[in-house]
């Protein structure tokens, strides 16, 4: 069982960090953190000197497999220790816009960090630590979570995204699918996509977005009517709220087959928290799913909120949650596709 090492801080604003073992690149400048030396990548060939029927790039200690060459996102091992990590692949040109969010949210336990950048010639290799898998489908093994662990997975899920928010990033297509679990024993997570995130100007800049990206069970009301824009922020919560209600219960707080009729409920803004639900954690579901973007509480006081800051007395029997044949939008039963599907695939233009 290899154990993942312990990354340290990215020191961003002053550049490249020099290495024993490899010689400063030049000209990389200083977006770029623990760069090494450009490497160029090597095919993996058979005995006889045929290409491989998959491809296998080496690039400095790393063994990269790519099923093909326009696949994003592959699998590496490190040859020195022999862990496994997630690479990215990624042209020169883009790769510092794409890492943009990920550098501005920086050393917080529960976010994706940058564990290693490689520039080639014309691709950029970024390493990132491998999960054991994703919390989208734990929920659907487990039909719904117990209290006391939904709280805990929870308070490392508002956490990232508080984080995120004070550092200038609105996440856009929050969900369940997007956090990983860092360990074996599925108990600590970790925020694994940042690609869809918009990164702030400033501190002070306006986090109103016009774009009706995200998941359709996941989408909040405004995205879906809003014409001039909307808080990307208080979206984020919205999907937040949605979480929450579905590690608990099971299912989606609004749920239908037929995306367009899904979003009438949504817009509706009416759903029902089962009554086996602790009144507390009900609360804070209530106060995020607020169909009034401004009335939501942020990410900050959410984990203010009883339900994270007080102890669980009773544990409340795990009951079943009745379900509608053919129209819930069960986590634990039906795989939909429109999960991971842009709510812009639906709305006109």
């Amino acid at each position: 069982m290899h154990q993942q090492q312990l990354r340290p801080r990215l020191q961003i604003s002053h550049g490249p960090k020099k290495k024993e073992e490899y010689e400063q690149p030049p000209n990389l400048g200083t977006l770029s953190p623990d760069l090494q030396p450009c490497s160029p990548p090597t095919f993996c060939t058979t005995e006889s000197g045929e290409a491989s029927p998959e491809q296998f790039l080496q690039i400095g200690k790393y063994i990269i497999r790519q099923k093909s060459p326009s696949v994003e996102n592959c699998t590496a091992v490190d040859k020195t220790t022999g862990l496994e990590y997630v690479c990215k692949v990624l042209p020169l040109c883009k790769y510092r816009q794409t890492l943009a969010p990920y550098l501005a949210t920086d050393d917080h336990p529960s976010v994706a960090a940058i564990w290693e950048i490689i520039l080639g010639q014309n691709f950029a290799y970024i390493f990132f630590q491998r999960g054991y898998g994703d919390l989208h489908s734990y929920v659907r093994e487990k039909k719904k979570l117990k209290q006391a662990e939904a709280r805990e997975l929870a308070r490392q899920i508002v956490d990232s995204v508080r984080h995120c928010h004070e550092s200038g990033v609105v996440l856009r297509d929050l969900k369940l699918r997007k956090f990983v679990f860092k360990d074996e024993a599925r108990t600590q997570l970790r925020l694994d996509g940042l690609d869809d995130a918009v990164v702030l100007e400033s501190e002070d800049a306006s986090d109103t977005l016009t774009d009706k990206h995200g998941c359709p069970a996941y989408v909040s009301p405004e995205i879906l009517s809003a014409r001039g824009g909307y808080s990307g922020k208080c979206a984020d919560l919205w999907s937040l709220g949605v979480m929450i209600y579905t590690m608990l219960v099971g299912r989606y707080p609004f749920h239908d087959k037929d995306p367009l009729v899904l979003f009438r409920k949504i817009r509706g803004g009416a759903y029902k928290i089962p009554d086996a639900v602790p009144a507390r954690a009900k609360c804070l579901v209530r106060n995020l799913l607020r169909h009034e973007p401004s009335e939501r509480l942020s990410a900050a006081e959410a984990l203010e909120h009883p339900w994270f800051t007080r102890p669980i007395l009773v544990e409340p029997p795990n009951r079943l949650v009745p379900s509608v044949k053919g129209v819930d939008q069960a986590v634990p039963d039906y795989d939909y596709p429109i999960d991971d599907v842009s709510v812009d695939s639906f709305l006109p233009n």
